[in-house]
């Protein structure tokens, strides 16, 4: 009986700890490295739960966050952007490190762009 009761609250607190280290909620800066140069998006996500939500903004302009889910340490989104007059999907999948994200942004068909996004303080 003890030994089911140590059991319990050993995993109750690593669950805890799991989701403490899953804050995706704030603001977060990249420096993202494209054909046309280095440009600096700036994230601002709120979490309600497992759905994620916000805004992403970028030289092009502001947009909203889409399909967005948090599954532990991962984060996972979309954003629609409008390039002269055709749509474009851009998928982003992440892992929190602290206060550091490493995401992979991809666009069609190109090649996957990998980059590290930190929280605004």
């Amino acid at each position: 009986m003890i030994r089911k009761l140590l059991l319990a609250v050993l995993f109750l607190t690593l669950g805890s700890v799991a989701v403490l280290a899953a804050d995706f909620g704030g603001k977060w800066t990249a420096d993202i490295t494209t054909p046309r140069g280095t440009q600096t998006v700036t994230f601002d996500f709120h979490v309600d739960g497992a759905t994620l939500t916000g805004k992403v903004t970028s030289p092009r302009g502001e947009g909203d966050i889409s399909e967005g889910k948090i599954d532990g340490d991962n984060i996972s989104f979309a954003q629609v952007m409008n390039f002269n007059g055709n749509e474009m999907k851009i998928v982003y999948t992440g892992k929190i490190a602290g206060d550091s994200i490493k995401f992979s942004r991809t666009m069609g068909d190109r090649p996957a762009v990998e980059f590290t996004a930190t929280r605004v303080k």
